[in-house]
């Protein structure tokens, strides 16, 4: 462990979305300014707190880069009391929150690149930010719009009747979705629910896009990877490339790595940021954040390229 991982070097901050709304998060700054270092931003998966990530934002920080987490609107450091009858969105959370983060990088960190890392619906977020044209390198982990038909078949119909059924099921009851309670998420707006358990093949048609002027995915010109896992039940191939082809302007390569090939067993939808991963994950998404290309002997198989 590195000297910079032993100090406490985040802080708290706040920054009001376009609509006003206060959003909370956390960043690791270096000491002093360089226009040649990047600032990397962590998009959080759909309901996940930012903090989740917080050792994988120490890892960027450790090598060299300033880093920024921050919580959706609702979540977190940016929940502002009860949920029930909060009006928030998975289009509030791209279009609102996290071009608000977009824009903060750009203020706080004058000329400095801006890169993102997007779990999950974070990486749909990075598309949805109109200010996303900014963003330089783009790192995706396992990230998709939770499309009912591209879940793994083997746990599809139980998927399906979870997210799908059960979900929308409790939020109409309570006015939002108790998922802390439950222990599967954090409590979530009904409107993030509403567009997770649509049935739309596209994130034009979900409940909350439908009154978007325009999606901002083919502005954004980021060399994007997209890296998935053979045992993600939400990452297959066919999720990760119907979000991969809204980023229509963007180089991307979607890298997809079984278990086996780093000497686990699982990995799954989530581990990816875990610290045990350390040696073995995170330096392919350290290093496209640097280059913005994949070394030689990178673990998996690079299914595409798209120039």
């Amino acid at each position: 462990m590195t000297a910079a991982l032993l100090e406490p070097v985040s802080r708290a901050f706040t920054e009001p979305a376009a609509d006003g709304y206060l959003l909370g998060g956390f960043e690791w700054r270096q000491r002093t300014p360089d226009s040649t270092r990047a600032v990397v931003i962590i998009n959080a998966a759909t309901s996940v707190r930012c903090q989740y990530y917080s050792r994988f934002a120490e890892y960027l920080f450790s090598h060299g880069m300033d880093v920024m987490l921050f919580d959706y609107r609702g979540i977190g450091a940016s929940r502002r009391g009860s949920l029930r009858g909060f009006a928030a969105s998975w289009s509030d959370w791209g279009a609102l929150d996290t071009d608000a983060m977009l824009k903060r990088a750009l203020r706080e960190y004058p000329g400095q690149p801006v890169d993102v890392v997007g779990h999950s619906f974070g990486g749909c977020a990075a598309g949805l930010a109109a200010s996303g044209q900014a963003i330089r390198h783009l790192v995706t982990v396992g990230a998709q719009f939770a499309h009912w038909r591209d879940y793994a078949p083997a746990q599809r119909w139980q998927m399906l009747a979870k997210w799908h059924g059960v979900m929308p099921l409790l939020t109409r009851v309570c006015g939002y979705f108790p998922g802390k309670r439950l222990g599967w998420l954090e409590d979530t707006p009904a409107g993030v629910v509403k567009d997770w358990g649509a049935f739309s093949t596209r994130f034009e048609q979900l409940p909350s896009a439908r009154s978007l002027a325009a999606l901002p995915f083919a502005d954004v010109s980021a060399r994007t990877l997209a890296i998935s896992f053979s045992d993600d039940p939400f990452g297959t191939v066919a999720a990760i490339d119907r979000l991969l082809s809204y980023f229509s302007a963007s180089p991307r390569t979607h890298l997809r790595i079984k278990p086996q090939d780093i000497g686990e067993t699982a990995i799954g939808h989530f581990a990816f940021f875990h610290s045990r991963f350390q040696s073995s994950l995170w330096p392919i998404a350290l290093q496209w954040l640097q280059q913005g290309e994949l070394s030689a002997d990178v673990p998996g198989q690079v299914l595409s390229r798209t120039p």
